[in-house]
């Protein structure tokens, strides 16, 4: 059974340039996937040779964005969660990703978010 986790990355912009590179097919192809593209609410995101499709569910301008994996049919683990989470005091933002892997799986998963988190960084210059 997959299991749940969540890994937080501060980083230093704005909400709403972050928000444009976690929703669009244009933001998400900077940094997430090879090419992504959109017809209706469905995503299609490339990698070298592989695609896979995914259902935006979920979206709160500024704030989260949730996607469905089509090819997952377990109910419980087939999304994964962007969240945008500004500390009330202090006001520094950090991306909360939530996702699910396999048993044994976690830490490579866990790395491919760091190396995305990396690319990500980079396009914001953060």
């Amino acid at each position: 059974m997959r299991s749940k986790y969540e890994l937080e990355y501060p980083l230093n912009c704005s909400p709403k340039v972050l928000f444009s590179r976690l929703s669009t097919p244009e933001g998400l192809c900077e940094w997430f996937a090879d090419d992504v593209t959109v017809e209706g609410d469905i995503f299609t995101f490339l990698w070298s040779k592989s695609e896979t499709k995914a259902r935006l569910v979920a979206l709160k301008e500024n704030k989260f964005v949730r996607f469905e994996w089509l090819d997952n049919y377990d109910e419980e683990s087939n999304y994964f969660e962007f969240r945008i989470n500004i500390e009330e005091l202090s006001g520094s933002l950090a991306l909360i990703i939530t996702d699910f892997a396999d048993p044994g799986e976690k830490e490579d998963a866990v790395h491919l978010w760091d190396s995305q988190m990396e690319d990500l960084k980079r396009v914001l210059g953060v």
